[in-house]
Parts: C-alpha cells; structure tokens; sequence
C-alpha cells in the first residue's frame, strides 16, 4: 500500500522542520519548536472473583500532555500578552485573572517542503502555566534568547479536512 494517495511517488515522511501555529485566527510569529502531541490513557484493571489468576484491562481516564512552544526573544508580545490573562502582576487585587478569555484553541499545521499544509490538529480550550520571558542570559554564550509557553489544553484531534496537497512538480528550463 502506498504512504502517500494522491503524491504517488512520494517516499520520503514528511519533515518536522515546516510548521506554523495559528490562534485567534492569527499565525503566531517566529516560533521555532513545538513540543509533541501526546495523550496517554491510564489502564484500569480488575479481576471477577471466578476469573483465573489473570485480570482483565480496561481503558480509563485519558490525559493530554502539555505542549512547550519556544521562540527567539523579539518584540512581538503575543507570547506575553496570553500569558498575562492567566496572570497578571499589579492589575489590582480581583483582577489577576482574565476569566472570560484567557483559554484559546489553537491550530497546528504541518507543512511539506514547499510549505503547502500536509497535516492539521486543533487543540482545544489551551491556556499558559508557564511563561519563561528571558532564558538565562550569559556574556559569554553564542546563542540567541528563547522565549517559552507551556500551553495545557484539554484535548487534541486531527483536522480530516485537511487532505493531502498534489505537490508541485518543476522542469528544468529548455
């Protein structure tokens, strides 16, 4: 059977490199890694008194991991903004907390090499439980300032909407 229906010739999975996250109908600026999508569903055994010295399994309440979202230190604040409806410092004694808003869906799309969107998830009702705004800053580091979001969220599902792309095909110039 062939991995891939519509681009035939295909071999190769897709990258992980060519994503983009997208909320309140935004794409979100510069951001440079996303942790995985990961549920677990906890196990429930039990046992009848008749039963031999096995037990049977069953699935249970099911959890879905939290997802990390990093980017490089600019002066977009759409990071911090979010971050500052779950939480804010000095906004006056009852309002810390923007209740109404501060939970969001958000869209994970993946893309091909060409940047066309291969694949969709929708997470739902996701809200900030950490908020790095610097990472450690040293003088004597090569390396560029990473912002970070840790996003819960109460569950995940692929968009079936979204549907494999015909991938472009180039020619060499006559």
């Amino acid at each position: 059977m062939a991995q891939f229906s519509v681009n035939t010739r295909r071999f190769d999975p897709y990258k992980n490199f060519k994503f983009r996250l997208k909320w309140d109908g935004r794409y979100v600026a510069g951001i440079s890694k996303c942790s995985a999508l990961k549920r677990s569903t906890e196990v429930v055994e039990h046992r009848e008194g008749g039963d031999p010295s096995t037990g049977r399994k069953s699935p249970g309440r099911t959890k879905y991991e939290a997802i990390t979202l990093e980017r490089g230190v600019t002066h977009d604040t759409e990071f911090e903004k979010w971050a500052n409806k779950v939480w804010n410092y000095g906004s006056g004694l009852g309002a810390e907390v923007s209740l109404r808003d501060f939970r969001k869906d958000v869209i994970l799309e993946v893309c091909n090499e060409s940047g066309q969107v291969v694949i969709a998830y929708k997470i739902y009702r996701c809200w900030v439980s950490e908020y790095q705004a610097l990472p450690d800053l040293d003088a004597n580091a090569n390396a560029v300032a990473i912002q970070t979001l840790k996003l819960e969220n109460e569950g995940w599902e692929r968009d079936y909407e979204v549907v494999e792309p015909a991938e472009p095909s180039f020619t060499e110039p006559a």
